[in-house]
């Protein structure tokens, strides 16, 4: 069969660092580029907590930026964008920057509910093509101190990589009494509605 410009298949590339992300489409067969994004977040959540908007808004409005900015660089690419926020009462908490704030966010966390919400969506060129949002809730055991120190020591700065300083696939798990919600978007990424969507565009089969 000869492809056409009709039947080649569209390039998807995903505007993220992520290894979590990207690990999630690879193990699910998906084929894609990485291309991260450069946006600078912290005026978007400056911006959205000033005016009152909640998190979903403003996760959503993250990952629509990042997804755009890549994609009027690539408009013939499907262009993954995703952000997560990690909230806990009336706080919202970034990646920490270091372990010493890595501890001293589990910390405040510990024993206590989380939401973590987690947007995607998807672009080209300028035209948003899809979206969704999962809201999974964790809570937190109340571990030690010994623990803490412990897991932040064989984690070392893989828990860098995330906005709660832990990660599911490995010792992360550990922290907590309980998780409700989607598996997937606690690692990243909506996969099973993307998946939906991307198998509409005939990217994944059905």
């Amino acid at each position: 069969m000869v492809l056409t410009p009709e039947t080649t298949p569209e390039q998807l590339i995903l505007a993220s660092a992520s290894s979590a992300r990207a690990g999630l489409l690879r193990n699910a067969g998906v084929t894609f580029a990485i291309k991260p994004s450069t946006v600078d977040e912290a005026p978007i959540k400056s911006e959205y907590r000033d005016a009152g908007r909640d998190a979903p808004a403003c996760a959503m409005a993250l990952a629509e930026a990042k997804a755009h900015q890549v994609a009027t660089c690539r408009p013939e690419a499907l262009v993954i964008g995703a952000d997560q926020i990690l909230v806990a009462g009336d706080e919202w908490f970034d990646k920490p920057a270091d372990l010493i704030e890595a501890a001293a966010q589990l910390r405040r966390l510990r024993g206590r509910d989380h939401i973590l919400v987690t947007a995607a969506c998807v672009y080209r060129d300028r035209a948003r093509l899809w979206q969704a949002i999962a809201i999974p809730k964790l809570t937190m055991r109340c571990f030690g101190d010994a623990f803490l120190a412990s897991y932040i020591a064989a984690e070392g700065n893989a828990v860098l990589d995330s906005v709660g300083a832990y990660r599911l696939e490995g010792r992360g798990v550990q922290l907590f009494a309980k998780i409700e919600g989607d598996h997937f978007a606690i690692l990243g990424l909506p996969l099973l509605e993307l998946l939906e969507f991307l198998r509409g565009r005939g990217l994944v089969g059905e």
